[in-house]
């Protein structure tokens, strides 16, 4: 998502899928002053949820702003035949960390579903 696109997306139900992990951070003084004058003009955001497609329309950004690199084996061909080359660069790497992340942290927001679900079952005997 980009992040002009985050002001119609604010008009919609949220739909992502949370990580078990909390993160903390602390905001300068003027960006949690924006942050709050946004809450006010979305009421329908919380704070969090603001802060948290911010994070992931600026980490989408940054995703399409590492540079390709140009490797010299070649992977494919285009429309018009002509060759290729691998991404030699950090973007097939950050894709592969991304995807072993993504696998951890749904692994443990399953987990964490599980526990809390096993816990209240306890409770309930």
């Amino acid at each position: 998502m980009r992040i002009k696109d985050l002001l119609s997306e604010w008009t919609k139900t949220p739909a992502h899928q949370l990580t078990a992990r909390k993160y903390s951070v602390r905001l300068p003084v003027w960006d949690a002053a924006r942050i709050a004058a946004l809450a006010d003009l979305f009421p329908s955001r919380t704070k969090t949820q603001i802060i948290t497609d911010l994070i992931s329309a600026a980490v989408d950004e940054i995703e399409t702003a590492i540079p390709y690199v140009k490797g010299e084996k070649v992977i494919s061909e285009d429309d018009y035949g002509d060759p290729i080359y691998e991404d030699t660069g950090l973007s097939p790497r950050f894709r592969k960390l991304t995807r072993e992340y993504a696998n951890k942290l749904r692994e443990e927001a399953e987990a964490a579903r599980k526990a809390g679900r096993s816990s209240v079952g306890a409770a309930v005997k």
